[in-house]
């Protein structure tokens, strides 16, 4: 028999949920100040709408469902799940408002890009698109690349119990530090100090080829934001060739490797013990899925002639190898070019690479080459184990961090988890069919949101059929949530509506 929500059960939620909704319209401020800085009236009173809703809305939530009954994991999940969705809705009023989204709709898909990390847009003249406009677009990457509850863990919530159940159901499992305060205050204090060293680096680049001071500062800031957190998304609508500056393309594969690493992982490096980088089962992992993937690639540009010379191969085939891999979708060519001028087997090698994805406990989305590194690790040692003696003892043992023995139960979370991006992937992809877009293509656009990539072939537009929106929305959201807290709130639903 399912158990029908109760009414503390409901308050628990919307209490949590009120908190993060009033703690995403303070955020808000921040492109309120930048629009009144630089005289944009407009998009002021854009923020003013936004910010004032967020907080009237999380004020009542927090006002009318005051409850002293404990958060549990189950309400855990749910307030994370919910507190994206509606994290996208409030999100997306400024957007709409500002008059270069076609629908609300529009405005929401490219909220929960922001927030998911994925870099898929609708907007329309981006380039002529407001500083807060821009700094809001930017701003919901860097929010939720370290993620919305981390937000809430470092600056609004108190107590590390209430804590792990909202830490857990964000789709991160590894404590860096003694509790998951303080771990989220660690992943913020790295991801400051990364963005002012992407910042500066992005600024000086384009302050010396040129590019008056203002514009520097604000589209190092901007690109700095987005590649740290594995997102995608540019000030200009030509992604990273609007620069054609080698460069800057460098320290953005800097940037984008430095988000895709697992943030205990940084820990350990901080705390002076490199040698872990090639120790690591997970960096060792994406290093050789790096090689294949983009060796791959390169044979099928190659052998089709595309990109001429070291330098082309490099910066338009392993550039786009790696924006994949580390899940961010900066582009260094039209997205067109990948329908109409890459090979299959190029094509493919782009694919797989943005459907594994980086380090678990990262800004990046997708499968996760732990996982990929796991299973591989099982499946050898599976193998070994039919050519010993039946009596032999066979420990599957790797190293992240420490050396661990895998258990049966890790090993079957990871297969089912990437079972689970698999039928992702498959999802958007028959809808793409559905709607006449060739099996590549579909495949391609359906990976990169389900994975949270961003990169496109050219079917993300806004003259795309509405189904679709909703699909690769759907697809962001459960992708970068990773399925668990998903299924909570459709679970919760179900037991409302059919529970007793």
């Amino acid at each position: 028999m399912i158990l029908r929500p109760q009414l503390q059960d409901v308050k628990v939620i919307g209490h949590y949920s009120g908190i993060m909704m009033f703690g995403l319209g303070l955020l808000m401020l921040i492109p309120l100040v930048v629009a009144v800085c630089f005289g944009e009236i407009d998009a002021a009173l854009d923020f003013v709408i936004g910010a004032s809703a967020c907080l009237i809305f999380g004020y009542l939530m927090v006002l009318f469902c005051v409850t002293r009954k404990e958060l549990t994991w189950s309400h855990g999940m749910v307030v994370v799940s919910l507190s994206w969705l509606l994290a996208m809705f409030f999100g997306a009023i400024p957007l709409y408002l500002s008059s270069h989204w076609g629908s609300y709709l529009d405005a929401c898909f490219d909220a929960m890009s922001g927030f998911a990390t994925t870099g898929l847009a609708l907007v329309q003249d981006l380039d002529h698109l407001s500083l807060a406009h821009n700094m809001w677009r930017h701003l919901t990457m860097y929010i939720g690349g370290q993620g919305i509850m981390i937000v809430a863990l470092t600056f609004l919530l108190r107590g590390a119990e209430s804590a792990l159940p909202i830490y857990i159901g964000e789709a991160r499992e590894e404590k860096v530090l003694p509790n998951v305060v303080q771990t989220a205050r660690f992943i913020w204090l790295v991801s400051f100090v990364y963005l002012a060293m992407g910042t500066l680096a992005l600024f000086f680049t384009m302050f010396s080829a040129g590019m008056p001071a203002a514009k520097s500062f604000f589209h190092g800031l901007w690109v700095a934001m987005a590649a740290w957190d594995t997102g995608g998304f540019t000030p200009q609508s030509q992604s990273i060739l609007y620069y054609h500056n080698f460069r800057f393309e460098l320290i953005t594969i800097g940037l984008m490797l430095l988000g895709s690493l697992n943030f205990s992982l940084h820990y350990t490096l901080w705390a002076g013990r490199r040698k872990e980088i090639f120790r690591n089962i997970e960096a060792i992992s994406f290093f050789i899925s790096v090689v294949v993937l983009f060796g791959l690639t390169a044979f099928g540009l190659v052998a089709g002639g595309i990109y001429p010379g070291v330098e082309n191969l490099f910066r338009k085939g392993f550039y786009q190898v790696i924006s994949a891999h580390t899940g961010t979708g900066y582009m260094t060519i039209q997205p067109h070019q990948f329908a109409q001028h890459w090979s299959p087997l190029s094509l493919m090698g782009v694919t797989l690479a943005m459907a594994i994805g980086a380090g678990a406990c990262s800004t990046a989305g997708g499968i996760k080459v732990l996982r990929i590194g796991m299973i591989f690790r099982t499946l050898m040692q599976d193998i070994k184990r039919t050519m010993l003696p039946r009596s032999a003892v066979v420990v599957d043992k790797i190293h992240h961090i420490r050396d661990l023995v895998l258990s049966e139960k890790q090993i079957r979370q990871a297969a089912l988890i990437t079972l689970a991006y698999i039928l992702l992937y498959l999802i958007g992809t028959l809808v793409g069919i559905g709607w006449g877009y060739p099996l590549k293509l579909a495949l391609f656009e359906s990976v990169s949101a389900g994975a949270n990539v961003g990169l496109s072939c050219g079917i993300t537009d806004p003259t795309m059929p509405a189904a679709l929106k909703v699909t690769y929305i759907f697809q962001m959201w459960a992708g970068r949530l990773e399925f668990v807290s998903v299924f909570a709130l459709l679970g919760t639903i179900f037991a409302a509506i059919r529970g007793k």
